[in-house]
């Protein structure tokens, strides 16, 4: 079902490479081919068509999880502010076509759904309020604690994860966060990270991982920060409310 010629895109019989399972190694074969064509925009049309194409030829493998990721984003894009339903839209685009990442899991599962809810906490805002960032903090609890009980750990959860806290925290320290040494501090520890990974994997012609280190976490360190600032201005905010007092706006 998910056989193609082998000349059919590209001429070589690394294609095969692209119809197996194994994602990391298909993405390793997309970065090397574009690397080797030098990056021209001939280069750059083959790796969007073959990339295209796998996307759809894991969704289509994957229909259950491509059932599920639709039918959750439809009803976030229900309950968002119309204004945010693009984000919704963008959500769910970036869900299906990497849903290769499951590779042998059929289906979402729980942990990686809370992690999809999360990355969309945004477009519901008018709806939860001062909620978002705390059941932010609470679902990326959530769902690492139920991928590593249920063994349901994939690739797509530790990419998902990653890019749902950039999206969210960079979101709301743009939007609510007055310090501008925090709002440097997170576009270092997730944004300025995510852009340093893609330009080495585009240039190196191979996918690279996150350096991680057991006792050096700038992600983690600052998502406390900015948890214990939550905590303390809702402190604050309960306190003038209890004593009749208004916050300066």
């Amino acid at each position: 079902m998910n056989a193609i010629p082998a000349d059919a895109t590209t001429g070589t019989d690394h294609d095969g490479v692209l119809n197996g399972p194994d994602s990391r190694a298909a993405t390793n074969e997309l970065l090397s081919t574009l690397r080797a064509g030098r990056y021209t925009p001939s280069a750059w049309s083959r790796f969007l068509a073959r990339a295209t194409m796998r996307s759809v030829r894991q969704a289509l493998h994957h229909r259950w999880a491509l059932l599920e990721a639709t039918m959750l984003h439809a009803g976030l894009a229900a309950l968002a502010d119309p204004r945010h339903r693009p984000w919704v839209a963008g959500s769910w685009l970036l869900t299906i076509s990497h849903l290769g990442m499951l590779e042998d899991r059929g289906t979402l599962g729980a942990a990686n759904t809370l992690t999809l809810i999360r990355a969309n906490l945004p477009a519901l805002e008018h709806r939860l309020g001062k909620a978002v960032p705390l059941l932010a903090l609470a679902t990326d609890w959530l769902d690492g604690r139920i991928s590593r009980a249920t063994g349901t750990e994939t690739r797509f959860g530790r990419q998902a994860d990653f890019l749902a806290d950039t999206a969210v925290w960079t979101w709301f320290t743009l939007r609510h966060e007055p310090n501008g040494w925090l709002r440097t501090a997170t576009f270092a520890a997730w944004g300025a990270s995510v852009a340093a990974v893609t330009a080495a994997s585009f240039a190196g012609g191979a996918m690279k991982d996150l350096p991680r280190s057991r006792w050096i976490r700038p992600a983690a360190t600052v998502q406390v920060i900015i948890g214990v600032r939550i905590v303390l201005r809702q402190i604050s905010d309960t306190r003038r409310k209890l004593h009749g007092e208004v916050r300066p706006t």
